[in-house]
């Protein structure tokens, strides 16, 4: 199991943020730690309490709690927390809520999960604690008001929990932004190269490997030049020994070229290529190192997959055809947000103005289809895992939401074939599953803030009727359409195009990291199949030839 370090500040460091301390005399008093235990949590309700006040007493209990070993007063802290977030807050205290909140399901957890439990894939308190910290985060007005290390922390945190369940490509923009906030921030750091181990155990390709551990040892040893707590050190200082043992010195000490290599033959393919390289949608592991020129060819495919010796290369047949459809849904995207004139195809369309500055083009047309192409991807992943992992689900049943659970029922638990199996990438699949919305009682739920949003927007995209505006447009107040002056266009579901191209957007980042897991967990199964069968039992092998560039018609 790979390793996480959760090193964020206590929850009740208000003020200071882990320079000073909240109360120095509540500090001096934890000699009374158990008096002032039964003190914070006999406060029932926090009715009468100014709102910091309250958040302080929240802060308080949650790090008392986890200190004395006491689940009752982190489930008290929950409880006054919801209570909390009742009120009418400012949008930077809405945010600290959902930090302290992240903190209460994180020390439950640590309180209730014994150590063997760690590839426990199903655990409530990991959902909440990813909830919480993304609504933490994603509070954009209040996570913008935050102080600089305060925000650090949030990020760093939200990394090591997706990092723990799996979801690493996605973790590493988390350790990024901490770090593109505060580049000596030694935890973001520290812990992105701890991933970046994981990840290159993870690879196929060993030359990919080897550039992995070498930008992990930089990072470990960045964060290790920091002030550190002794526990973080300790675990930083064996991960970077681990990696000086691997690699020879020459190659540690060696400058990579990973720039300079040609991004095209045109100035528009160059262009196209250096976007997908700075918005990390190339499918090239190496893109998660940053915007290298090295990492513009999408070389992410399936490793050498056994199959019985009647049956052909079909699994490699399916994620070609999945692999092709990712890319050209992210051309189509980027040809849609890139256009600056009418297409000729859009001349002499007769059109009418509906005085909602309603957007009418080629250009959007090719942004909903990459939206569409996009979001069809999860369920075809979930085809090809079905039949690679034998699961038996008839066809017609089979969603990414539903494959993980017995007779794809969320209530009958999930299927013998996931409950402990310790494979990273493949359990990353089913905590992506996660953020996905489906209109089914037991699918509902989602630990994305704005998963309904997306779904919605797919089903009116597909079925019904999806508006774009453009910006001068006025979105109506909701639930009031007689506040706008022009009747109000009720059978439409109405986005800002610019909302809209930044959700496809994201939607493509997490296409892009699931077909990443997807190629790393078959990875992984292969070698498993492999240990199973006798490692020193070869295989035949059948060599298939690169499909051509001119063959592309």
């Amino acid at each position: 199991m790979h390793l996480r370090i959760h090193m964020g500040a206590r929850a009740s460091e208000l003020k200071g943020l882990m320079q000073v301390p909240l109360n120095s005399k509540w500090m001096r008093s934890m000699k009374n730690s158990e008096a002032t235990y039964q003190s914070l949590i006999s406060l029932k309700e926090l009715r009468g309490l100014r709102a910091n006040i309250a958040l302080e007493h929240i802060g308080r209990l949650i790090d008392l709690s986890l200190d004395l070993q006491r689940t009752e007063g982190l489930k008290h802290a929950i409880r006054l927390s919801e209570e909390f977030q009742k009120r009418r807050l400012t949008a930077k205290q809405v945010a600290l809520s959902h930090y302290f909140l992240a903190n209460a399901w994180a020390n439950l957890r640590i309180l209730i999960r014994p150590k063997n439990d760690l590839w426990k894939w199903e655990q409530k308190e990991i959902e909440q604690e990813i909830i919480h910290l993304r609504r933490a985060s994603h509070e954009e007005e209040g996570f913008q008001e935050l102080p600089a290390v305060r925000a650090c922390q949030i990020l760093t945190n939200l990394a090591n929990i997706l990092d723990l369940v799996g979801r690493f490509v996605e973790a590493i923009e988390y350790w990024d932004k901490a770090l593109d906030t505060l580049p000596s921030f030694a935890m973001a750091r520290g812990n992105r190269g701890i991933c970046l181990i994981n990840y290159a155990r993870s690879l196929y390709d060993e030359s990919h490997k080897k550039v992995f551990l070498k930008q992990a040892h930089m990072d470990l040893e960045a964060a290790l030049s920091s002030k550190l707590h002794k526990d973080a050190r300790r675990k930083f200082d064996k991960n970077r020994t681990w990696i000086e043992s691997v690699l020879s010195p020459e190659f540690i000490k060696k400058e990579l070229s990973l720039h300079g290599f040609l991004l095209g033959a045109s100035k528009q393919e160059i262009r196209y290529r250096r976007w997908c390289l700075e918005n990390r949608l190339s499918l090239n592991p190496l893109n998660d190192l940053g915007s290298h020129s090295i990492a513009a060819r999408d070389v992410l495919t399936v490793p050498s997959i056994a199959v019985k010796i009647d049956e052909g290369p079909y699994y490699l047949g399916c994620f070609d055809q999945m692999k092709q459809e990712f890319v050209a849904a992210r051309y189509q995207y980027y040809e849609g947000i890139s256009s600056k004139r009418p297409h000729f195809s859009d001349k002499d369309v007769l059109l009418y103005n509906t005085l909602d500055y309603p957007v009418y083009s080629l250009a959007i047309e090719k942004a909903k289809s990459a939206f569409r192409t996009a979001y069809s991807l999860f369920d075809k992943i979930a085809y090809f895992l079905n039949h690679y992992l034998n699961l038996s689900i008839p066809e017609r049943r089979v969603t990414f939401k539903n494959l993980w659970y017995e007779r794809q029922q969320k209530n009958k638990g999930l299927r013998s074939n996931f409950q402990q199996r310790r494979n990273w990438p493949l359990r990353g699949l089913f905590w992506l599953s996660k953020d996905l919305h489906e209109d089914k009682p037991s699918f509902k739920e989602s630990i994305s803030p704005d998963a309904q949003g997306i779904h919605e927007i797919r089903n009116y995209l597909e079925h019904r009727y999806l508006k774009l505006h453009d910006s001068l447009w006025k979105r109506p107040l909701k639930n009031d359409v007689s506040a706008s002056s022009w009747p109000i266009d009720t059978l439409a579901f109405s986005l800002y195009r610019r909302e809209f191209e930044a959700k496809t957007l994201r939607l493509l980042k997490l296409v892009r990291a699931a077909l990443i897991y997807l190629s790393l967990a078959i990875n992984f199964e292969e070698y498993r199949r492999a240990k199973d069968r006798g490692l020193d039992s070869p295989l035949p092998a059948i060599t298939l030839d690169i499909f051509k560039n001119e063959w592309k018609l």
